[in-house]
């Protein structure tokens, strides 16, 4: 479980790529205070887990869906990445709720300056539209903002300077790709409307081999 509170930009330092899967080392410095192999590591909003590090870098594997669904098989050498430890449990809750599974890839349609916010565009999957409200929350590629404004498939989201400083949105710009993972309260919201007002089918226990064997069918 993840804040989307990014603590650190981190940099891709070398990528080992297979068809459909990666494994990516990253360098860092305070993301690695701690560093266990086994750990779990946001990066862009995708949990990854270490499976070895230095005092200085970390090594992630990426397998085929993960691959497939985010946007990491764009990376390449050099390419910065947001970065936040999972959430100790006597730690502060400065985001929301983050699983670090990334529910689909948007693409950032319109950038534009008011004053010191930075307004982003970014047009959703046409199946995440209904987990979106006014004022909620989202993660884009690891960091917790507010949805400020819902047009069919696309929200607007907004970056203070402190923000657009300390992650990698700031430096985003039209046609970029970003990882988008709904609010999980949403989804759960969501799944029980769904099933209350579409159960699902009950299948009876009884059927024609269980009444014939028990002697009521000739």
């Amino acid at each position: 479980m993840f804040t989307g509170i990014v603590e650190e930009i981190g940099k891709i330092e070398s990528i080992k790529r297979s068809a459909t899967s990666m494994s990516l080392t990253v360098s860092a410095q305070g993301i690695l205070e701690d560093a266990h192999i086994g750990d779990s590591i946001s990066v862009n909003g995708v949990c990854l887990t270490i499976t070895s590090f230095t005092s200085r870098a970390f090594t992630m594997d990426v397998m085929p869906e993960t691959f497939m669904s985010t946007t990491l098989k764009e990376l390449t050498n050099g390419s910065p990445v947001n970065l936040e430890r999972a959430m100790s449990a006597n730690g502060r809750f400065g985001g929301h709720f983050v699983t670090g599974h990334v529910d689909g890839v948007g693409i950032i349609k319109d950038i534009g300056e008011k004053e010191n916010a930075l307004y982003i565009g970014i047009e959703i999957p046409s199946e995440l539209q209904h987990l979106f409200i006014h004022k909620g929350s989202v993660t884009v590629d690891g960091t917790s903002l507010t949805v400020f404004g819902v047009e069919d498939n696309k929200i607007t989201i907004s970056l203070i300077p402190q923000t657009r400083h300390d992650t990698i949105l700031g430096s985003k710009r039209v046609g970029s790709n970003v990882n988008i993972e709904c609010d999980v309260m949403a989804k759960y919201f969501h799944r029980f409307y769904e099933l209350k007002n579409n159960p699902p089918e009950k299948k009876s226990s009884i059927t024609t081999e269980m009444l014939s064997k028990n002697g009521f069918l000739d």
